[in-house]
C-alpha cells in the first residue's frame, strides 16, 4: 500500500500541540521516515507505528526539530525493540559526524555500544537519483541556514513520488526541483513573509501554478498558520494525517 502518514507537522516550537517534523513514507520496497524530530518517537507510540517497519531515516538538514530524535530512536531500537533488521540513515554531507556529535551532547554516546543490528549512514548528493535501500532519492539544496545543510527530496518507494521541501524559502528553482511529483509536502511556517529561510502562504499562493505537482499538501505549520488553517484555500497537514497514495 502506498501511503503518507504525518508524525509530526509542528514549527520548531510545537506551535499549535503538535509534534515536531516527521513523515512516513510506505510502498511497494518498505518504509521510510523522513526526518525525525525531538518528538517523533512520542508520535510513532500514539499512532501504533513499530519503529521496526522503518527500513531508512532520511534526514533534510541539522536542526532539532529535523533530526533530534534519531539518537532515542536509535536507543528505543537496540533495548526496547531488540531489532536485528539493517536500518539505513541517510542525510546532507556529515550526517554520521552530526547524528554521533548530537548523540554524545545528549548523553547517549553510540560509539561505545554493540549494535546487534547494521547500521548505516550514507550522504547524499546532488548528482541526480541515488539508490538507499527500499528508496530512489533524488535530492536537491534549499534555501535555509547553510550551517544545517539543508536539503529537499524527490522520492519513490517503487510507486508514486513524493516530493520534500525540507525547510525552505522561496528559491526561483524549487518548482523545477520538485516538478513531475505526485505529492509535494511543502513547508509553509508563516501567513506572511517574514524570513527568508522559511516559506510563506502568501509566497506558495503566488507561486503555485508554477508548480507541477499532482497534490500539495502544507506543513512545518507556525502558530498563525493553524490559527487561519481553516480559512486558507490549500490542504494543510495535521499530526497522524494519513494519505493514501
Amino acid at each position: 500500500m502506498d501511503e503518507v502518514i504525518f508524525v509530526g507537522t509542528s514549527d520548531a516550537f510545537g506551535s499549535g500541540g503538535r509534534r515536531q517534523s516527521a513523515i512516513l513514507v510506505r510502498g511497494p520496497r518498505g518504509s521510510i521516515l523522513m526526518d525525525c524530530g525531538a518528538t517523533t518517537n512520542t508520535g510513532l507510540a500514539d499512532l501504533g507505528i513499530d519503529r521496526n517497519e522503518i527500513d531508512l531515516i532520511l534526514i533534510s538538514h541539522f536542526h532539532s526539530d529535523h533530526f533530534g530524535g534519531l539518537p532515542l530512536f536509535l536507543l528505543a531500537a537496540l533495548y526496547q525493540d531488540q531489532r536485528r533488521h539493517p536500518l539505513a540513515i541517510v542525510g546532507p554531507p556529515e550526517i554520521e559526524e552530526r547524528v554521533r556529535g548530537l548523540a554524545r551532547a545528549m548523553g547517549h554516546d553510540l560509539d561505545s555500544r554493540q549494535w546487534p543490528f547494521p547500521l548505516s549512514f550514507h550522504e547524499v548528493g546532488l548528482a541526480g537519483e541515488q539508490e538507499f535501500g527500499p528508496a530512489q532519492v533524488r535530492a536537491f539544496q534549499t534555501q535555509h541556514q547553510a550551517d544545517a545543510r539543508p536539503h529537499g527530496y524527490q522520492v519513490s518507494l517503487g510507486g508514486p513520488t513524493i516530493a520534500y521541501s525540507g525547510d525552505t524559502g522561496w528559491f526561483d528553482a524549487l518548482p523545477e526541483r520538485v516538478a513531475g511529483a505526485d505529492l509535494f509536502v511543502c513547508e509553509c511556517t508563516f501567513l506572511n513573509r517574514a524570513l527568508d529561510f522559511h516559506l510563506s502562504l502568501d509566497e506558495i499562493s503566488e507561486h503555485r501554478a508554477t508548480m507541477d505537482v499532482g497534490r500539495l499538501i502544507l506543513t512545518h505549520l507556525g502558530s498563525e498558520m493553524v490559527a487561519q488553517r481553516e480559512e486558507i484555500d490549500f490542504e494543510t497537514a495535521d499530526d497522524g494525517l494519513r494519505l493514501g497514495l
